[in-house]
């Protein structure tokens, strides 16, 4: 049939604007008939795809776009591809695409039909979004990385509609509130429910004062989650104002939970280091007085005969000087400032060694079990002080159990790892041995646990304790370079874990050394006795002056320096306080001991936290006789060391 001369020139007209168009267009344009042959393409299809237009025309278009579009949407049967047609038309379909040289990357590519000679055709206008893709894999991953670091970090974000009355929650606001979006759809009435009541009004004042005045806010509350747990979050606010108004406020949850534990840990124990401060300095105090009221306590006593009734009542004077002074050794013990005699041990050896001790002390009603495990370490400590950590224990946990219980004592190694000291404050990472102390008593409220190891604080009647017994324990463990924790529930018992650092050395064998005799008390030496306190002073001078010795007395360093400088004869010793007003005890036998190298030195002290290294005093090689100190004590420590059997 003769198509008529005007209508091939309408056609040609037609098929040279389409292809105008297909090559005016941005992206790639492909034309492909119902055998899935390509018949047309664009000068961008070529660059796109790598191939010279000849080499495409008539191919497959399975050669450049394989993963089956053609034979999803192409077919011979028409009513076919225009049924599959009208299901994708105007949608965009994401692919993926091969060049000439093999390269794959993602297209997406828009669909139309076209009435052609010889039935439908199909234009696809396929797009290169690999900058796109790109684009969103790096958004992806930044999501992931600030999903993962805001679970980390219990950050959650939240944004309330001020317009619209809506309120969002990411997820990790919905993990801090223990919910899901499944189970729970946010709203600013029921947001506002989770507050515990002593926070309701300051979040309901920070969201008011934000949507009236712009104002941001940042508070720290008291939430109750969905399964009923109380945490402590952060939440913080800003507003977003458009011409003149609120809009919306964006903010962050943030759960400080544990933050606040360790932060109430933390304190507790800057509190108890206060505490353990203002014992010492106490205790330095009383024991010059105890020193001498014990010293002329026994120096009147030694004046009276053997019946006159006054000799009693000295006694009973020195008694309770003692007592007083057990006192200010518990005192040192929880501030740290006692004197210890460390040595390595085997803590399994103490704890099998007290256990018979131990069942007398808690009673037939109270069940003693000991457990220690196989290689347990050694630890470095004074013994007398870990039979009185666990005496101390043993006691508080009788009294816990008047009815009857358990009382549990295990020993097993343990060791201190990141994590576990980045949720113990004040912890230090290594290798310990563990002694936990468990009974089965009343327990205490967290309270109660918060206020244990105070000195003087106690749950028992008056009368019935002195309330040092934990804070001893407290400051032996510290200044055994330790750590101790209490876990305890009321009606569920207490358990005591305390941490000993662990020791590779092995202790000395028994027997390694023969005790000295004990050496005689009195000499003719002339010795330089340095004390600022008046009265210990003169006890000491009267003490060593019945010894026999010459004693130069001076009240303080300066006029010791004086004393000296006019003293031409020997001088076999000088007895000092460690701590003085101006020259401190080892600045005055540093001075000494240059013009005097022979002068031997015994220290004095009654505030004793490692005393003689806290106060410039080498640890090794040198006598230390701690306040308050008898008559007897005095002349025996000078003897020794003037005998050299001491510094």
């Amino acid at each position: 049939m003769l198509v008529p001369v005007g209508r091939r020139r309408s056609v040609k007209e037609s098929e040279r604007r389409y292809r105008g168009l297909l090559e005016a267009a941005p992206d790639a344009m492909v034309v492909v008939n119902g055998a899935g042959e390509i018949v047309l393409l664009n000068l961008q299809a070529e660059k796109q795809f790598g191939y010279r237009r000849d080499e495409l025309v008539g191919q497959k278009v399975t050669n450049i776009i394989p993963e089956g579009f053609a034979e999803r949407l192409i077919a011979d049967d028409l009513r076919s591809t225009e049924a599959a047609l009208a299901q994708v038309i105007g949608t965009g379909i994401e692919l993926v695409a091969r060049r000439k040289d093999d390269t794959e990357f993602p297209i997406e590519i828009m669909l139309s039909p076209l009435q052609g000679a010889e039935g439908i055709l199909v234009t696809a206008a396929i797009r290169d979004i690999s900058v796109r893709k790109a684009a969103e894999e790096e958004l992806r991953r930044t999501n992931q990385i600030l999903e993962t670091t805001q679970a980390m970090a219990r950050l959650g974000g939240w944004e309330l509609d001020v317009v619209h009355d809506t309120l969002f929650w990411t997820d990790e606001t919905y993990r801090i509130h223990e919910t899901s979006p499944a189970e729970y759809s946010p709203t600013v009435a029921t947001g506002i429910a989770f507050y515990a009541p002593e926070s309701l009004p300051l979040i309901a004042a920070a969201v008011e004062d934000a949507i009236e005045r712009g104002a941001s806010f940042d508070l720290e509350l008291e939430l109750i989650t969905a399964t009923g747990r109380w945490i402590s979050v952060r939440a913080t606010g800003v507003a977003t104002m458009e011409q003149g108004r609120t809009t919306k406020i964006t903010g962050a949850f943030q759960d400080i939970t544990e933050r606040k534990r360790l932060e109430a840990q933390l304190h507790q124990s800057q509190r108890l280091e206060a505490v353990g401060q203002l014992a010492g300095g106490i205790a330095h105090d009383f024991n010059n007085l105890l020193t001498a009221i014990r010293g002329y306590a026994e120096l009147a006593r030694r004046g009276l005969e053997e019946d006159e009734r006054r000799r009693d009542d000295l006694a009973e004077v020195i008694a309770n000087a003692d007592r007083a002074a057990a006192l200010i050794r518990q005192l040192l013990a929880f501030g740290r400032r006692q004197v210890l005699e460390p040595r390595v041990m085997d803590p399994a050896e103490v704890v099998g060694d007290m256990a018979s001790m131990l069942r007398r002390l808690l009673g037939e009603h109270i069940e003693l079990a000991t457990h220690t495990v196989r290689g347990l370490g050694w630890i470095k400590v004074d013994p007398s002080q870990l039979e009185q950590i666990i005496v101390n224990l043993a006691v508080n946990a009788a009294d816990a159990m008047p009815d009857g219980g358990k009382l549990t004592i295990e020993l097993c190694n343990a060791e201190f790892d990141a994590a576990y000291v980045a949720a113990h404050a004040g912890a230090i990472p290594g290798p310990y041995v563990l002694l936990a102390v468990s009974d089965t008593g009343v327990g205490m409220d967290k309270a109660t646990q918060a206020h244990v190891f105070e000195p003087f604080f106690t749950t028992k009647e008056p009368g019935k304790g002195t309330g040092m017994g934990l804070a001893t324990v407290y400051g032996i463990v510290k200044q055994s370079g330790g750590f101790i924790y209490v876990y305890s529930e009321p009606g569920q018992g207490t358990t005591f874990r305390i941490y000993l650092p662990r020791v590779a050395e092995q202790r000395p064998a028994a027997g390694a050394e023969t005790p000295a005799a004990r050496p005689s008390s009195s000499g003719t030496e002339t010795i330089l006795l340095v004390e600022d306190e008046p009265a210990v002073r003169s006890f000491a001078r009267r003490t060593l002056e019945e010894q026999g010795y010459i004693v130069l007395e001076a009240a303080g360093g300066a006029d010791a320096l004086s004393i000296v400088a006019s003293h031409a004869d020997p001088i076999a010793l000088l007895v000092t306080d460690v701590v003085m007003p101006g020259l401190q005890g080892y600045q005055l036998a540093e001075q000494l001991a240059t013009g005097r190298p022979e002068l031997r030195v015994l220290y004095l002290s009654g505030f004793t936290e490692n005393s003689m290294i806290h106060h410039g005093v080498p640890d090794d090689g040198v006598a230390f006789l701690a306040k308050p100190f008898s008559t007897d004590a005095l002349s025996e420590a000078v003897r020794r060391v003037l005998d050299g059997q001491a510094g």
